[in-house]
């Protein structure tokens, strides 16, 4: 069900900091900051060659990662996000076992401009999952 890995999402007390460790100390791809006022974050992506990395901080007093960071105040890794083809189907498909989409169950749009969804942490490991609807490139004729 699952496709690749689209990103590894780290929250950090400073963002600027963070970024520059990426961009000076390992010569990484890092782009610019943009907010995400619907998801409360503010990010910045590292590329990779094989994935990203998302780097992010509150936004807002009500930011739901504030939390985190007050536990985890040097921050860490907050969530993995995989991409899938078919967003609500891979839903129903989770939710049938058991799984529990966090929030309303209505995707919001990530990131990317592309429909997201979130798994509760509790029914896999530990770990929060974020579901990001890809189509996949059409094969050349």
């Amino acid at each position: 069900m699952i496709g690749r890995l689209n990103h590894v999402a780290i929250a950090v007390p400073d963002l600027a900091a963070a970024a520059a460790k990426y961009r000076d100390q390992l010569g990484a791809e890092v782009h610019s900051a943009h907010d995400l006022p619907e998801h409360g974050v503010t990010v910045v992506f590292v590329m990779l060659e094989n994935t990203k990395i998302e780097l992010m901080t509150p936004l807002g007093d009500n930011s739901p990662i504030a939390g985190f960071l007050e536990k985890n105040p040097s921050g860490g890794i907050h969530h993995l996000c995989f991409e899938v083809p078919d967003l609500m189907s891979a839903a129903r498909t989770l939710t049938e076992a058991g799984a529990r989409v966090l929030g309303d169950g209505k995707p919001r749009t990530g990131a990317h401009g592309l429909p997201v969804l979130f798994l509760h942490p509790k029914d896999f490991d530990g770990t929060l999952i974020e579901l990001e609807e890809v189509k996949p490139d059409p094969q050349p004729a």
